[in-house]
């Protein structure tokens, strides 16, 4: 029996990696996979820290993705695996459409995905999947904090300063002139505090 499976973690705990190695294995083993991301920086391939990348379908909130599936099933006479990256940016509806890809196709689905914004809230794709998915699997890669501490949040960064408002889905720049956006890792503390070097530390000495 097929399943969803949902794996998570923070930036930097392997998610694209983890994927394209599951991908680079199944069609090493003779299997039809389709990869799939969404608002990846490299138009039309999953690319990993690393530096290893594969070609990849790129998808919109508005793409149909059990439609997509079945096409790509019928073209090649027959799909093994779904492989998602950025899972946490797809629509609700979309990771309903996967969970009907398992169900009615007996496709397996394996989702990569961030729990959390920068916002400190669940994305609605990855909630969606924790609500439904037959698996949901921690990556034990521990990314750190500068501090040194287990990094839990993922920060956003205009010019250099953290920010909790603002869009959503993000990628390379905040609509504003001359904006630069980066991202982060933080443990709790330093994503509540907002601060970006160990040395603003001595502001808290005297609480």
């Amino acid at each position: 029996m097929a399943e969803l499976r949902f794996f998570y973690g923070t930036m930097g705990s392997g998610k694209s990696t983890q994927a394209l190695q599951i991908h680079h294995n199944l069609v090493k083993g003779g299997l039809a996979c389709l990869l799939i991301t969404q608002l990846d920086r490299h138009e039309g391939v999953v690319s990993s820290r690393l530096g290893v990348s594969a070609d990849a379908v790129i998808i919109d909130g508005t793409v149909d993705l059990r439609r997509l599936v079945y096409q790509e099933h019928l073209e090649r006479q027959g799909l093994h695996a779904v492989i998602c990256d950025e899972a946490q940016f797809y629509e609700p509806g979309q990771i309903d459409q996967l969970a009907r890809v398992v169900d009615e196709f007996d496709v397996e689905v394996y989702a990569f995905g961030l729990l959390t914004s920068f916002q400190g809230l669940m994305f609605p794709g990855s909630r969606r999947l924790m609500e439904i998915a037959d698996r949901r699997l921690e990556l034990q890669v521990e990314a750190r904090c500068w501090c040194g501490a287990r990094a839990t949040h993922n920060a956003r960064l205009v010019n250099g300063r953290q920010v909790y408002e603002g869009d959503l889905k993000v990628v390379g720049d905040a609509g504003e002139t001359d904006a630069v956006v980066t991202y982060d890792l933080r443990c709790r503390r330093h994503w509540l505090a907002g601060r970006d070097d160990a040395n603003q530390d001595a502001l808290f000495d005297d609480y």
